[in-house]
């Protein structure tokens, strides 16, 4: 009986043993990540995103400070209503030379932007400013810094992604507005000759194209026997909504989309991806280490 206990406490104390002999090597593990490989993602993510944020604003070959210029053919698979080449600096649209095909008439309407304008894609400068900050999060945090705890490092891996998911939304997830946004727009005063009141026109980006929408409205009469009920906002608005502005009510009757692949966008959302999948993977392994205590190591 004596002898049966003595070799119970023996095993146990093996056990026990073990045990911390275990725990002692996940905690020399979990310092070497804190220290180490912290550092090396870190500085993986610092490459990434460096190279997302000079997509944003590549230099034009031998002209020093000055962002490169692009030319994108607008196309339609289905028909040629709308044409046009858009020029883009950067986060700005430089110039738009679109022709227009009156669906009445066939009569073809040819409008550029004026000398003296430009048109800001906010969509760019919002999504270059969040990797900015993403920049800025993992700038402050150098090869010199000591991670103490686990829960730090998932504080810093929040922030990051907070920032490029953020980034990526913009780029995926274009504004909504309502047919009298679009009106009142100053985009309806960069042309030469200025739109007509019956034409309106909206550029965004979803993904890694640039699209133009073009709205042919036509006048609703007072006396018109149609329900009229206001468009609510939305990213593209379909044949037949109706909006009122400057005190007359207009009817959308026919819609036009066109669109070009700008192809460093498609560049950025794979850096973004990238991005988002090392932090997750970083989480994802002190999330591990963490388990392996009862109580957490943060």
């Amino acid at each position: 009986m004596l002898g049966a206990e003595l070799s119970s406490m023996s095993e146990l104390a093996k056990m026990t043993a073990a045990s911390q002999a275990e725990r002692t090597v996940l905690e020399e593990e979990f310092t070497w990540l804190l220290k180490e490989e912290v550092h090396a993602v870190l500085k993986q993510l610092q490459d990434i995103l460096k190279e997302a944020s000079r997509r944003f604003s590549m230099p034009s070959p031998g002209l020093e400070g000055q962002l490169k210029q692009e030319n994108f053919i607008l196309g339609s698979s289905t028909m040629d209503q709308v044409k046009g080449v858009l020029t883009v600096q950067g986060e700005a649209l430089t110039q738009a030379d679109i022709n227009i095909k009156v669906t009445k008439s066939s009569q073809v309407m040819h409008f550029a932007f004026r000398d003296d304008k430009q048109w800001k894609l906010q969509q760019i400068q919002d999504a270059r400013n969040h990797v900015n900050q993403a920049l800025q999060l993992l700038s402050s945090r150098d090869e010199g810094y000591h991670f103490k705890t686990g829960a730090e490092v998932n504080k810093l891996m929040d922030a990051i992604m907070l920032q490029l998911t953020r980034a990526r939304n913009r780029l995926t997830t274009p504004a909504s507005m309502t047919l009298p946004e679009l009106a009142a727009s100053g985009l309806m005063k960069m042309f030469t000759p200025p739109m007509p009141g019956d034409v309106m026109v909206n550029f965004y980006i979803n993904l890694s194209k640039l699209c133009l929408t073009v709205y042919q409205l036509h006048v609703l009469q007072p006396n018109s026997t149609k329900n009229f009920k206001s468009a609510g906002s939305a990213v593209v608005h379909n044949p037949g909504a109706m909006f009122e502005y400057n005190n007359t009510k207009f009817e959308v009757s026919h819609i036009h989309k066109v669109e070009c692949v700008v192809p460093w966008l498609n560049d950025t959302l794979v850096f973004f991806t990238i991005s988002l999948q090392l932090c997750q993977q970083l989480k994802d392994k002190i999330s591990v280490f963490s388990s392996f205590w009862n109580y957490r190591p943060f």
